[in-house]
């Protein structure tokens, strides 16, 4: 008997005469050499004909990874920059919304707007008082802003109007001298001031409309302690006097040259008068410039941008307004927007052109108006062409008018 083979039965292999060692190959058509084939071949021939039983197994290959989804991972948006954009405009847009919100929810409501019998004109026209109320300020706080402590009553220490034309032209911020001697409704001619103490808003913008013959659409208001948390909200404004100023009525003791006034101090420069020779009219010019200087800081960045400034200085700004009962958001964006205008230099500011400023009456020393020139300047407002109103402003600034500059 044979021996049988010491790994196991033997295995016979037949080999194809193609495949026989030192035979030509042959290609045929229906099955066409492939690469890396003739090796696999020989490696194969090799290992069964020494005996070593079933060829080696190749590798197995890695399956590839699928293909990724287009447009990204799974969750990922698909156009992150129109997202982007569109928060972009939701900031851009809720962002002064939400700072206009805060102060038109702080403002103090009164009724300031008669029937007028004045006709509408174009444009907006808004009456800025700065009254000498010490509403809401306890005893210590008169004493630090020099406001007096046994004063009765309210006057107005400023009377503006402040117009944005629907043209396009330049507001206007027009100052009519609190002792502008006019008509009051019901009263004996007196000091425009004068129709404040006798019957408050509505009696005044009665008395403005029938000196002026313009058409008031909105009233703002603000008292001696709101001004001066205004100009702290904004943390202080620069004011550059030309001379030392010291009047201890107005509690004001300041050197002369630029420098940054808190509320207190610029509060004092806003009403302070003895010492100028312009006297009511120097005042006047004074208090345009603060209210420009506020509104000034108010839009820079350093306020605007940052909300830890803006949302306190709008709360503060509208906590410091009284305005009429009909005064809606519009009318605030109108009025936030001609103030900036003030303070960017885009309008033109100007007192009342005036005739004399000491003409002795009943009611005391008063300032008589340039009935010529003041008319102009009063038509020019109620014909919304606020353009014509530069060469008078610069007439004023040059000193070449009855009015002076501080």
């Amino acid at each position: 008997m044979a021996e049988e083979p010491r790994w196991g039965p033997a295995t016979t292999y037949r080999s194809s005469p193609s495949l026989r060692r030192g035979a030509p190959r042959q290609r045929t058509g229906s099955s066409p050499q492939r690469p890396g084939s003739a090796q696999r071949s020989r490696g194969e021939r090799a290992y069964r004909e020494d005996g070593g039983g079933q060829p080696p197994r190749q590798p197995p290959r890695r399956p590839s990874p699928p293909p990724a989804p287009r447009g990204g991972a799974p969750g990922r948006r698909r156009h992150p920059a129109r997202t982007v954009v569109v928060l972009l405009l939701l900031a851009l847009v809720g962002y002064p919304l939400a700072l206009g919100a805060v102060a038109y929810t702080s403002v103090t409501r009164v009724g300031a707007l008669p029937d007028s019998a004045v006709a509408a004109t174009p444009g907006q026209t808004i009456l800025l008082v700065g009254s000498d109320s010490r509403e809401g300020l306890t005893r210590d706080q008169m004493v630090e802003l020099s406001t007096g402590t046994d004063v009765e009553g309210k006057r107005t220490d400023t009377i503006m109007l402040l117009h944005r034309p629907a043209g396009g032209g330049p507001t206007v911020l027009l100052s009519l001298p609190r002792d502008s001697y006019v008509d009051i409704p019901g009263y004996e001619p007196n000091k425009i001031n004068a129709a404040y103490a006798f019957g408050g808003p509505s009696l005044l913008v009665q008395t403005v409309e029938g000196a002026t013959g313009i058409h008031v659409d909105g009233y703002v208001e603000t008292g001696l302690g709101g001004f001066a948390n205004l100009v702290d909200a904004v943390g202080g404004v620069e004011m550059c006097p030309e001379k030392a100023i010291r009047d201890p009525k107005a509690g004001l003791d300041i050197q002369a040259g630029c420098q940054t006034m808190g509320g207190a101090t610029a509060l004092g420069y806003a009403r302070t008068r003895d010492f100028d020779a312009n006297g009511d009219l120097g005042r006047a010019q004074r208090q345009r410039a603060i209210i420009g200087a506020v509104a000034h800081e108010a839009a820079s960045p350093a306020v605007l941008l940052n909300p830890l400034r803006s949302f306190p200085l709008a709360a503060a700004g509208g906590s410091a307004l009284s305005v009429d009962d009909g005064f809606g958001p519009a009318d605030l964006y109108g009025f936030v927007m001609g103030v900036r205008a003030v303070a960017g230099g885009q309008a033109v500011s100007l007192n009342v052109p005036i005739a004399s400023d000491n003409r002795r009456t009943k009611a005391g020393l008063v300032v008589d108006w340039d009935e010529e020139e003041a008319g102009r300047v009063f038509q020019a407002i109620k014909d919304d062409d606020t353009e014509s109103i530069r060469a008078i402003a610069a007439a004023e600034a040059t000193g070449s008018t009855t009015s002076a500059t501080s």
